[in-house]
């Protein structure tokens, strides 16, 4: 096992080419889980040969990748893939088991909540120390001090102690320390699904400031369209194992065809495929398609016509609120829009089994001409996460006519000019 740090991610190689900022080769971690653990010392007197059988849980299983500097690499994979652990192996929070690693550059990790600070101080404290232990000066530290504070929007808690902050108070104010500091490379996890829809848009313009300046960044989540909109690479683990890398739409597809199985299919194809499923769920989609003004099913459109996407949903159990969205993406796979009914009209209503809904989503077609695509899902109340059914791509339509531009949509306008 070998783990290297270099002052800087700008090394050039004996050819002049530069050498990767992050570099995993082979690399595995395991845990060992006892089949009993004591509690009182009158159980380990008992059993005192009990700890001795134990499962192994392979968490990171010969990963091999490199990451170049100034790259956005995603990190994806189902709860329990490796991904998290993959990153504390990078952060030096786990060692590893075979492999090497080699960390080219000063390193801020943010991987988990509340990790390195200390809940009886305030955030005044925490933010000094954590600043100091990530590489700045003090003096470094007391100058940015007042930015980082400003960013987390935590003025009026300056002197509160952490264990009285909340959830999303603590991620605010780790994330701010985290990208205050001079590091080239960053590593963050999903913890940034703690924060309020203001503060997450707030750390993706910080994204793409961070990707302009060059930062290499390693980035978990479970959302595939922060995947597909600021990834140059991404990596889909499963059980430890990396079984795809590559370009962020098509290996974001590929997870979504982990959790929810192929989704496009021939007529035939789909029906038994949807009969053996559909059995084992609360819902599931029977079918998707688009529809004209007068409600007649269509595979094109002019631009700037007004369209409706519809898709046929099927109960086999009853469900109170569940959350219906639609996804478009154009001939590239990228995402154009996306939108849920918690988003629009709120609260759906209560479902029973053996009942068969329309769901209907009506829009202008504002988008330049190609083909696009129709991803509908079905997902319990709450935070939408819990998703029943999703069928990625059951429907297309093309949209035709209008204005040839580079951008995905054509938007109405108008341009003044004024002389001065």
């Amino acid at each position: 096992m070998t783990t290297t740090t270099a002052p800087s991610t700008l090394i050039a190689a004996g050819g002049g080419a530069l050498l990767p900022a992050v570099s995993i080769h082979g690399v595995s971690k395991a845990f060992k889980l006892p089949h009993r653990q004591y509690h009182t010392l009158k159980e380990r007197a008992l059993h005192p040969f009990t700890t001795r059988t134990y499962d192994l849980l392979q968490a990171v299983d010969d990963v091999t990748v490199d990451i170049a500097a100034g790259e956005f690499f995603g990190i994806i994979g189902r709860n329990g893939s490796g991904k998290s652990t993959l990153l504390k192996c990078l952060a030096g929070i786990y060692d590893i088991d075979a492999g090497g690693l080699a960390v080219r550059g000063r390193l801020s990790p943010f991987i988990e909540l509340g990790v390195g600070f200390n809940m009886e101080l305030t955030a005044r404290d925490n933010v000094m120390i954590n600043a100091i232990m990530l590489g700045l000066t003090r003096k470094e530290a007391r100058a940015r001090f007042d930015g980082i504070i400003a960013f987390a929007e935590l003025e009026e808690f300056l002197d509160m102690r952490l264990k009285n902050y909340s959830s999303g108070m603590i991620v605010r104010l780790a994330f701010s320390v985290a990208i205050q500091v001079d590091a080239e490379i960053l590593l963050i996890d999903e913890v940034l699904a703690v924060g309020d829809a203001r503060f997450q848009q707030k750390c993706f313009d910080e994204f793409h400031r961070l990707k302009r300046e060059g930062r290499t960044i390693l980035f978990v989540t479970h959302d595939m369209s922060a995947i597909e909109r600021f990834c140059d690479r991404a990596m889909l683990l499963e059980r430890g194992r990396m079984i795809m890398m590559g370009e962020p739409a098509t290996v974001a597809r590929r997870y979504n065809e982990l959790n929810f199985g192929k989704t496009i299919h021939e007529a035939s194809e789909q029906v038994a495929g949807q009969e053996q499923a559909s059995e084992h769920r609360d819902a599931f989609i029977v079918d998707g398609w688009f529809e004209d003004t007068d409600g007649t099913r269509i595979p094109a459109i002019a631009h700037r016509e007004w369209c409706t996407a519809c898709v046929e949903v099927h109960f086999n159990a009853p469900l109170d609120d569940p959350i219906f969205g639609m996804t478009l993406r154009n001939d590239v796979g990228a995402t154009v829009f996306a939108t849920t009914t918690a988003l629009d009209i709120g609260p759906s209503g209560h479902f029973g089994a053996g009942e068969t809904v329309v769901v209907r989503m009506r829009f202008e077609t504002w988008f330049t001409q190609t083909r696009y695509t129709l991803t509908p899902s079905i997902a319990r109340g709450g935070m939408g996460a819990d998703t029943i059914d999703l069928r990625a791509d059951l429907a297309s339509l093309v949209v035709h006519g209008g204005n040839f531009t580079t951008g995905v949509v054509d938007l109405p306008h108008e341009f003044q000019i004024e002389r001065r």
